[in-house]
């Protein structure tokens, strides 16, 4: 016996071949030609249904439709995004936040048709016309508001930080830039709505130079709705540093909340700078709107502060922020809302300014996960971070 074979008993018996009967037959049938074709009358339509569908699907997904989608967005932490330079850090201590505060977005795409289908069957995506989108500017204007908006956001939350702190920070005001426009029933031709656009930087009323709003108002005291004024404007998209004017006749009109005070028809952007002992870069990407404020005034006072403003709850915070501290409404707070959820924060701090029902919805949407708060201005912002344990801001240690 070979080594190989070692392993087999000497006494084992081999099986018996298998019996032909117990071997399986595979029968093979030629299927009735009129049954096969009604199988195909059957698969074609189906077939023809389905790429029909694919194709409606492909062309729905290409079709633009002049309709806008307001939809959650992101709930992101403030504290990615700031940036310390060298010479910030020689003036002030740092503190790395424990617990970052998150700030909210929402968004608000253009659809195509697949779209808009789809966002119709989502309870959390509102659609949008153009008008309820845009009212009487354009995407670009509006687009370039935005961008203008959160800047200014930027700059006050760094004014009322530092303000909070005790350090000197000032406002610098800047041009009158036309971002929305006030139309009263019937406007005349010389209406400020009619005359004026978006983006127009008013440079002078009746010959008067008028750099800033500080300049306008004095020169407003004088005249009375019905007045008919001469105004210097440069029109909206006229490139730095062009000296192209134009020379506009307006009729002023009554201020719809006090009808004795004349207007020229129009509110004008907030384009103020803030001076400040140092600066910090914030971060915000291609996000536009000032609804960051709180959360960008919180972020730094965390930042700039011991310990944990947040007390170790993960917070989020959506609301402007004023000079003097108060917190203005949003929009799209239900979307935010679902962002939030998402984002896993416990604490969402939103202006008392929405309204009952914008209030409502917001709680539906979060359920008993996220406790909504909503506050007035700053200190009442704080007040519920030290509820919850924060550190709060009475031990800030700056060095200037």
């Amino acid at each position: 016996m070979s080594e190989e074979n070692s392993i087999t008993m000497n006494n084992s018996v081999p099986f018996p071949p298998p019996s032909v009967q117990s071997a399986p037959v595979l029968e093979f049938s030629v299927g009735d030609p009129a049954r096969i074709n009604r199988r195909l009358w059957w698969a074609l339509p189906i077939l023809t249904i389905a790429w029909i569908g694919l194709i409606a699907i492909l062309a729905a997904s290409l079709t633009p439709l002049k309709l806008w989608e307001l939809a959650p967005g992101s709930a992101e932490q403030v504290s990615n995004r700031l940036t310390f330079e060298k010479s910030t850090l020689s003036k002030v201590m740092r503190y790395p936040a424990k617990t970052p505060v998150l700030f909210v977005t929402a968004f608000g795409s253009k659809l195509s048709a697949l779209d808009a289908f789809a966002g119709a069957l989502d309870n959390d995506v509102d659609i949008q016309s153009f008008k309820e989108r845009y009212g009487t500017s354009t995407p670009s204007e509006q687009q370039r508001l935005g961008y203008q908006s959160m800047t200014t956001a930027k700059q006050i939350a760094e004014y009322v930080a530092y303000t909070r702190l005790g350090l000197d920070a000032s406002f610098v005001y800047g041009d009158i830039i036309v971002e929305e426009l006030v139309c009263l029933n019937n406007p005349g031709p010389l209406s400020g709505c009619k005359q004026l656009q978006l983006g127009d930087t008013i440079t002078s009323f009746d010959g008067e130079p008028t750099t800033t709003l500080l300049e306008l108002s004095p020169l407003m005291a004088g005249h009375a709705p019905g007045d008919i004024v001469s105004l210097t404007v440069k029109p909206a998209g006229t490139p730095d540093g062009s000296s192209i004017e134009v020379a506009k006749r307006i009729q002023l009109i009554a201020d719809p909340d006090t009808p004795t005070r004349a207007i020229i028809g129009f509110i004008p952007a907030d384009t103020r700078t803030v001076q400040l002992p140092f600066e910090v870069g914030i971060d915000t990407d291609r996000i536009g709107g000032p609804s960051a404020g709180l959360a960008f005034t919180l972020a730094l006072l965390d930042e700039l502060t011991p310990g944990d403003l947040m007390g170790g709850v993960k917070v989020a915070a959506t609301g402007t922020i004023g000079e003097d501290e108060s917190v203005g409404a949003i929009g799209a707070l239900a979307q935010k809302a679902v962002a939030v959820k998402a984002a896993g924060a416990k604490v969402f701090l939103v202006p008392k300014g929405q309204s009952e029902d914008e209030l409502a919805a917001a709680r539906r949407v979060v359920g008993s996960s996220v406790r909504i708060e909503p506050v007035a201005n700053l200190t009442e912002a704080l007040a519920i971070l030290e509820s919850l344990g924060g550190s709060g801001i009475s031990n800030a240690t700056i060095d200037l």
